[in-house]
């Protein structure tokens, strides 16, 4: 039997109501009603991918059946992410079309499957977008980003530009009181990549690093190079505004608008380079920029999306001074409670990158698209799906 907060009762409330005037508990209370109305019956909004390459489209679709193993949720904010442009524009695959975009997800539990004995109905909840088998070598090795079933949500199954959206309980993680779902949403992908990207190339208390691109990504790779200890944080961007971002957070801002990055920051460190770059964009010409400023020894995590070529002097740039060059591929579910700590405690700030919202309707998600296209635009956008 499916545990819901949905009422059996063939008035449903509006998407997004309190249930406790039909006589059921309000969120937060697991109910178990004697003749379970299917929540596969019903219909809700989302925005979808139909071809690459045209605007996402709003339909009117059956809200997901929780199976055995899942919970239902219910979105209360969805983030807009760059991949999600990358996808619109068939940088990266998307299949089958027509999808639900969307892989950084907060809500509310609507219901859960009989198996789900570790979440309740109501519980506030941000989403792992990766869900997998939890059964395989890579799974339990705990590196589930390569798992042979594997599905990213908005990309390989729906996402969560819609009202509602199920995934596997172990790809669920409870999202304290303290972060709002807007902020839980977005830790989920730039927050949780950017920290990812970090420990892929292994940085250490009192290393320097440079971080290329301060949008979403960027402005929390630098608050959490911080949290690690880096000593000297240098930020590159080409907007002014988003420069002033990272400066309130510590760090160097160097302008690639003004300035030969790669010369300005060996100016800045007596030719010494940093120990750590990440690479948050996906262009080759920053991808060259990040292994250029390497210092001996110093490690390059690439994490920009890009199908073009890039080309490295492999004698001089990587060889002689044994540097590294480290692909970061999604993030870990492993790494969700460290992060999620880090917000609710204050040390992570995402007041300042959460800095436009939008509501759950094609023209507005579109034109986030275009902006992120262009390389413009807030420094991360969040869609309101459900308000409160």
């Amino acid at each position: 039997m499916i545990r819901t907060i949905f009422p059996p009762e063939a008035s449903l409330p509006a998407f997004g109501g309190a249930v406790g005037d039909q006589g059921l508990p309000a969120f937060g209370g697991a109910v178990d009603p004697p003749h379970p109305r299917s929540v596969a019956s019903l219909q809700m909004k989302a925005v979808r991918l139909v071809a690459t390459g045209r605007p996402l489209e709003l339909h009117d679709i059956p809200v997901p059946a929780p199976g055995p193993d899942d919970v239902l949720i219910r979105v209360k904010a969805a983030g807009i992410c760059h991949s999600d442009a990358h996808y619109r524009a068939g940088t990266g695959s998307v299949t089958p079309l027509p999808m639900t975009l969307g892989h950084e997800v907060a809500g509310v539990i609507g219901a859960c499957g009989a198996a789900v004995k570790n979440f309740l109905p109501g519980e506030r909840v941000c989403v792992h977008y990766l869900a997998t088998c939890g059964c395989c070598h890579w799974c339990g090795d705990g590196h589930e980003q390569f798992c042979a079933t594997g599905q990213m949500i908005g990309k390989d199954r729906p996402g969560g530009f819609a009202e509602f959206i199920v995934m596997p309980a172990r790809s669920v993680f409870r999202l304290p009181e303290a972060i709002p779902f807007a902020h839980g949403a977005v830790l989920m992908c730039s927050s949780a990549t950017a920290l990812h990207a970090l420990r892929k190339a292994r940085l250490h208390a009192g290393e320097t690093v440079a971080v290329f691109g301060i949008g979403g990504l960027g402005a929390s790779a630098v608050q959490l190079a911080r949290i690690l200890g880096a000593s000297t944080i240098y930020a590159v961007d080409l907007h002014p505004e988003k420069l002033a971002l990272a400066a309130r957070f510590g760090a160097v801002p160097v302008s690639a608008r003004t300035t030969d990055p790669v010369a300005e920051i060996l100016r800045l460190t007596e030719g010494r380079g940093v120990n750590v770059a990440l690479e948050l964009i996906g262009l080759p010409l920053t991808m060259q920029q990040s292994v250029r400023v390497l210092g001996r020894m110093g490690r390059a995590a690439l994490a920009g999306l890009s199908k073009q070529p890039l080309s490295l002097n492999p004698y001089s740039e990587i060889l002689c001074p044994e540097t590294e060059v480290i692909g970061v591929s999604d993030h870990l579910a492993s790494e969700l409670p460290l992060l999620l700590n880090y917000a609710a405690t204050g040390q992570l700030d995402l007041a300042p990158i959460v800095t436009r919202t939008v509501p759950l309707e094609a023209a507005a998600i579109n034109g986030v698209l275009d902006d992120l296209e262009k390389f413009g635009g807030a420094t991360r956008t969040v869609i309101n799906v459900c308000p409160p």
